[in-house]
């Protein structure tokens, strides 16, 4: 072939720094896996039997766009219940296949060429693609361990242009475990009001918060009429392989949303929104039960990473840590994670996958085992005294 067929949003798109060594390390026998943000729970047994049911009734057809009506009921409950914000079923939410699909959407539907987000880094790898994808332009701006991983609304600020049409914010944080204060989402919402800015907020893990109470962003004073709330199913409730996610916003955003999705999916899976229903209906006796062994955890993999030299930021929602490694070393986050995967069979994530701000660190998911983060952590001990 001479010229290349593709597009340059595509050419020019990084590969995902987790599914590359995720993919060399299946090929690899004896390796613990820290490197994967998905659940070893299996779904909870009433969602499998609700899974199963629609299948024996022949709930195999299309649904509205939108979703099955008594699941958008039920999600509008469950948000007014758990959070004090009220959606309308009919116009304020569409049922999406994953999480992923709702941030693809969201971004399409409001994204103009050359639009900028801001976008606060260490972030979820497919970011910076899913707002190129849609003609956007990321702008990014770090966030510290030493602020907590918690964007600095000052630096936020100076970073907005003639050019910025969104925020997107991610908390609890895919990869630092992080969670906003209230103090801090106000401040960000002061930002979008006074710039009017639309503010995509993905709270994927609200559900896996420890020791704190999560703070919903469109619940706050203002926000709801300029807040599109992203959620699903995958984390809170072990749901990964049923694809199942959601969107919520005023009307006048949803309008647009659910049109970008009526054209490139139609409708989310049909059994997978049955699940859905049941998961709201009848699985918080599972959320607290699995929330509950991530804080165990949580706690083990901090206090082994601290201990053994790389000090860790306490992660206060999701399942990650996001450990330091001495600089001393040498080695970049990359380069940290070949050799941690080649000389000591540990699978982690380097940070360079989320953004540049997350140079000098690797992420590790305590979503396996308490046996395998023991492992994996002495491991990873005795990597570092061999380097030492």
């Amino acid at each position: 072939m001479g010229k290349s067929y593709l597009s340059k949003n595509v050419s020019n798109l990084k590969p995902s720094g987790i599914r590359r060594f995720f993919e060399i390390a299946a090929t690899m026998k004896e390796v613990i896996s820290l490197g994967i943000g998905e659940p070893d729970f299996d779904s909870p047994e009433a969602i499998i039997q609700a899974g199963i049911q629609a299948l024996q009734h022949n709930q195999t057809h299309y649904t509205s766009n939108r979703g099955l009506m008594p699941l958008r009921e039920a999600l509008c409950n469950h948000l007014e219940k758990m959070y004090a914000v009220k959606y309308d079923p009919k116009s304020e939410v569409v049922f999406t296949v994953g999480g992923s699909e709702a941030l693809n959407i969201a971004c399409a539907a409001i994204l103009d060429p050359g639009d900028e987000v801001i976008l606060p880094t260490p972030c979820f790898v497919s970011y910076q693609g899913v707002i190129t994808l849609a003609g956007g332009v990321p702008v990014e701006i770090p966030s510290r361990m030493e602020n907590q991983f918690l964007p600095d609304p000052e630096e936020l600020e100076r970073a907005i242009t003639k050019k910025t049409k969104a925020i997107l914010i991610n908390f609890p944080c895919n990869p630092t475990g992080a969670i906003a204060d209230k103090e801090t989402m106000i401040a960000i919402g002061n930002i979008a009001e006074k710039h009017d800015l639309v503010v995509i907020s993905d709270e994927i893990y609200d559900r896996l918060v420890y020791g704190e109470d999560h703070v919903c962003f469109p619940a706050l004073p203002g926000m709801r009429e300029r807040t599109i709330l992203i959620g699903g199913f995958s984390r809170d409730y072990g749901l990964t392989g049923w694809r199942i996610g959601f969107a919520c916003a005023p009307e006048a955003i949803m309008r647009g949303v659910a049109r970008v999705h009526q054209y490139i999916i139609m409708t989310a899976p049909t059994i997978a929104q049955y699940g859905a229903l049941e998961a709201l209906t009848s699985c918080e006796p599972d959320v607290q039960r699995m929330a509950e062994e991530y804080d165990r955890r949580r706690k083990l993999i901090v206090q082994g990473l601290n201990y053994i030299g790389l000090p860790t930021f306490e992660p206060r929602g999701a399942f990650y840590a996001f450990p330091k490694f001495d600089a001393r070393l040498g080695l970049s986050s990359q380069k940290l994670t070949q050799d941690l995967l080649s000389e000591s069979l540990v699978a982690a994530t380097p940070g360079t996958a989320f953004g540049e701000a997350g140079e000098g660190h690797l992420r590790l998911s305590f979503a396996c085992s308490m046996e395998e983060i023991e492992k994996g952590v002495g491991r990873i001990a005795e990597f570092m005294a061999a380097r030492s």
